[in-house]
């Protein structure tokens, strides 16, 4: 059974919100006078649980009717959908069929600073911060101590407050990816006017300094509560930052990333999953490899992002929608085919155990791009478990986020130990095996230390990490995200594709801010 924080009815009425604000610095508005709701001490842990739900709801009535943030679709709305999206459809890892502009916009690396999709993200990110902000106003030593609030409840709120803050962190650390420099905002941060824009620079030390102030207030690595971060989180998270600190601040962290890296595998707390596809199924959330996911649920957690969409959009014309558990395909993803060739192709000799490809639609070139039977099938997502039985609803799908895994780890101690960050080169060398022997089910797939290159090493990334949200991230660290020098089907909307202008290695700030806040500052280009 999946332990995870559930909301209570009294804390989701009193934490609500009908619509996300442009003004980030405000609180959602609750309809209950919070020293009203506060009497309960459920009430914290449920404010808790409204912070961890935004990554995973969309609003206040399951699926649909009632959206924390208005503008757009409440399904297309939701926050891994979109960040999933803004990481994803940009580079050569997968494609959407349907005709709808803004996505097309992000098939093709032409949006514009009022494109829906990239609007909702950012005001995703902004609703996030607000609700950690309210945990951390409604759990000061003042309001504490006015509520009378015993000693070990203080010890729990504690912790809380320092989930809060790491919540917080990490949608600042997305808003950082994929917007550059953007307001810090904090629960101390005056509503009186709106906020100034921080630096990139700014947001990165203020990510760090937000996670090094908290990990020991954490429980250990492995130790929390499915669906809720511990020290592995915290680590995870820095050493993203870290290796990507170049980007963000002109600086290499590479040995600072290590460190991080290190103790997670250090630890012991987490192991490969010795059955790949399990990562993808209603069994994920039993598999020792994740670090933090975001948990799903087809009967308490209704929604038509995360694991949804990305099981059903990923089905479609000859594939079986009983073979995935659900009731239908939506016709939309498939993989482009300068992720799909760095795979053996289906039928030559040793298998990569990682394709889940269809081989019915695996066509090499993509020429229409609403034609969903061009390109390749990759339904890596399943709504029925290793044992072969449905998950508990076909439309809401209960295969949780795999956000972080111990993977992803190991492919970063070897980016790392090859960009000068210290560690072993036969330590990386071993890992990578690893990962490779579970894919090919032998030594057959091993490479030699001659052939472990960063070049390697960011393909391989693909192979294991395709559909899962990292593939934009990398291709900006790796300098090959816009520009000429790799192309792919369909970018820089051709065909064939186009180099793109390195401004687009950030998203605009929405249009709508910049009117509603005059103290940005879009970025170049735009």
């Amino acid at each position: 059974m999946k332990h995870i924080i559930r909301t209570t009815l009294v804390a989701t009425a009193a934490l609500l919100v009908g619509t996300a604000c442009t003004d980030p610095t405000v609180a959602p508005k609750s309809t209950i006078n919070s020293e009203t709701v506060f009497t309960e001490a459920s009430a914290y842990k449920s404010l808790l649980a409204k912070v961890y739900g935004g990554l995973a709801l969309t609003g206040q009535q399951g699926c649909c009717g009632d959206p924390d943030v208005q503008g757009l679709d409440e399904g297309f709305g939701q926050y891994w959908r979109l960040y999933w999206q803004m990481q994803t459809l940009p580079t050569d890892d997968a494609i959407i069929a349907w005709n709808d502009q803004a996505l097309n916009e992000l098939n093709t690396q032409m949006w514009s600073s009022s494109n829906g999709f990239l609007n909702t993200m950012y005001y995703r990110i902004y609703f996030q911060v607000a609700m950690a902000n309210v945990l951390l106003r409604e759990t000061t030593t003042a309001k504490l101590d006015q509520r009378g609030v015993g000693s070990a409840l203080r010890t729990e709120i504690q912790q809380y407050r320092a989930e809060a803050r790491f919540l917080r962190a990490l949608s600042m650390y997305h808003g950082m990816d994929l917007f550059g420099g953007i307001p810090i905002v904090t629960e101390n941060t005056s509503v009186s006017e709106p906020p100034a824009q921080a630096t990139r620079a700014q947001v990165y030390q203020f990510i760090v300094d937000e996670l090094t102030a908290i990990r020991s207030e954490l429980p250990a690595m492995g130790a929390a509560e499915y669906g809720r971060v511990d020290q592995g989180g915290v680590a995870m998270l820095l050493a993203k930052v870290y290796l990507n600190a170049n980007v963000y601040t002109g600086t290499p962290r590479y040995t600072e990333a290590m460190a991080e890296v290190q103790a997670i595998i250090g630890s012991g707390a987490y192991s490969l999953d010795p059955n790949y596809r399990r990562l993808f199924t209603p069994d994920n959330h039993n598999s020792p490899e994740l670090i933090f996911a975001i948990p799903q649920d087809g009967q308490r957690m209704r929604n038509y992002g995360g694991t949804t969409f990305l099981t059903h959009a990923n089905v479609g014309g000859p594939l079986n929608n009983a073979n995935y558990g659900i009731n239908g395909g939506w016709w939309g993803l498939r993989m482009r085919r300068e992720t799909r060739t760095k795979f053996p192709a289906i039928g030559a000799g040793a298998a990569d155990g990682r394709a889940a490809f269809w081989a019915d639609m695996d066509t090499t070139y993509i020429t229409d791009m609403f034609n969903f039977t061009q390109g390749t099938a990759a339904p890596k997502y399943t709504n029925r478990t290793v044992g072969g039985s449905n998950g508990s609803d076909q439309e809401f799908v209960d295969t949780d986020v795999p956000m972080w895994r111990l993977a992803d780890v190991y492919l970063m101690y070897n980016e790392l130990q090859l960009r000068g960050g210290g560690g072993s080169a036969a330590t990386a060398l071993g890992y990578v095996n690893a990962l490779r022997q579970r894919a090919y089910g032998n030594t057959s797939g091993d490479i030699v230390e001659g052939s472990r290159t960063l070049a390697f090493i960011l393909d391989e990334r693909a192979r294991e990490l395709y559909m899962e949200g990292h593939r934009r991230q990398d291709l900006v660290r790796y300098g090959l995200f816009t520009g000429n020098t790799y192309l792919w089907t369909w970018k820089g909307n051709t065909s064939a594709g186009t180099g793109t202008q390195s401004f687009r290695d950030l998203y605009p700030l929405p249009a709508s801010e910049l009117i509603a806040n005059r103290k940005l500052t879009q970025n170049t280009g735009y």
